[in-house]
């Protein structure tokens, strides 16, 4: 199955899900190679956008595709609100690994942070880190 992935649109859900991870990875990997984005570290940037996208794709069973247009609404990019969610998702796994679980649903914290993240916010947090230095 040819797919082409572009974080600028939609994904189709059932087609995406259809596609072995590895492919996906692939995909999201060549998307920046062809825009030329340079990246850190190409493959953990490729995986976080996968991470999202796939939880974009279980639809209302969690919260992230309802964050993605919201986010979008406020504003941002799809492929901005993509980053943003990232940087939670990120952050959570960080968190995640060096404390453990926090509670018996590990993914409350996320979700919740999810919900309090904003375009603004998001914006703003690259202000903060220049004012930091």
């Amino acid at each position: 199955m040819k797919y082409v992935y572009n974080p600028e649109g939609p994904i189709d859900a059932q087609k995406w899900l259809k596609i072995d991870e590895s492919e996906r990875l692939y995909l999201v990997q060549q998307y920046h190679r062809k825009k030329r984005v340079r990246l850190p570290n190409a493959r953990l940037h490729a995986v976080i956008h996968v991470v999202v996208e796939n939880q974009v794709a279980m639809g209302a069973e969690i919260p992230v595709g309802g964050t993605l247009s919201r986010l979008m609404r406020e504003g941002l990019s799809r492929h901005d609100a993509i980053h943003a969610i990232g940087t939670i998702l990120a952050g959570h796994l960080y968190e995640l690994m060096k404390e453990g679980p926090q509670s018996t649903d590990a993914n409350s914290t996320y979700y919740r942070e999810l919900d309090e993240l904003t375009a603004e916010s998001w914006l703003n947090s690259f202000n903060n880190d220049v004012d930091d230095e």
